[in-house]
């Protein structure tokens, strides 16, 4: 398939491709695998057509994502790096794509789409910003957090999402005072917006449209980071 060329529409993954993980997850070595590999090339091939079809709903509401951004960049392969890792299972469990023009790779905001029987999820932010970048955002929170927190208070955004509050510092980080009215906002190590989702929502016809709503919620946040980078 052509990453750039979408003549249909694919608008929901199948469910075969939730048995695939699920399948995977039970028979996690080489020999079942090469055993069921179509099952596993007909999954990835799923997941790379719907990762094109949502870089193109997105490409017409987000500047920051154009149809030409390549869907194999953005596709996270299922083969795990074991080497540093006491867990030797070759395989993910799941499939995901980081979205951005960078693919899966960029080093600022993006949209990261998460497939797992009984734990997808879509993503948008920036999951654990290097440091000069940490530094620019809490410094935007502290100039702006009443933007920030009118954006997360919008009917959309808390309807769909929920901003992830657990990776932060137990303290203010240097800087900044206690008594700060954003300093819950500040302490943060990753600011990422998260929508949950079931297999049944994803493996129905309108799951594109779910997917798109789920990342269109959350755009103001993710243009928040933007700014706060200097539209990076």
């Amino acid at each position: 398939m052509n990453d750039k060329t979408y003549t249909l529409m694919l608008t929901n993954l199948y469910p075969s491709t939730f048995s695939f993980l699920a399948a995977i997850k039970e028979n996690n070595n080489r020999e079942w695998f090469q055993e069921n590999r179509e099952a596993y090339e007909r999954a990835w091939e799923n997941m790379k057509e719907f990762t094109g079809a949502v870089i193109k709903g997105l490409a017409e509401t987000d500047p920051y994502i154009s149809e030409d951004i390549s869907v194999s960049k953005c596709l996270f392969r299922i083969y795990r790096d074991t080497r540093f890792s006491k867990d030797k299972t070759p395989y993910k469990t799941w499939l995901g794509a980081g979205i951005s023009t960078a693919g899966r790779k960029l080093n600022g905001p993006e949209y990261y789409l998460h497939i797992q029987p009984g734990g997808s999820f879509a993503a948008g932010g920036y999951w654990r910003p290097e440091k000069e970048h940490l530094a620019a955002i809490r410094q935007e929170i502290d100039y702006n957090g009443a933007r920030l927190q009118k954006l997360l208070n919008e009917p959309d955004f808390k309807k769909h999402c929920q901003l992830d509050m657990q990776d932060k510092l137990k303290r203010p980080p240097a800087g900044f005072d206690v008594d700060n009215p954003y300093i819950e906002l500040i302490k943060l190590k990753s600011f990422t917006a998260v929508v949950p989702f079931s297999d049944e929502a994803l493996t129905r016809e309108a799951a594109l449209n779910t997917v798109l709503q789920a990342f269109r919620s959350m755009h103001g946040f993710k243009l928040f980071l933007h700014e706060a980078l200097g539209a990076e």
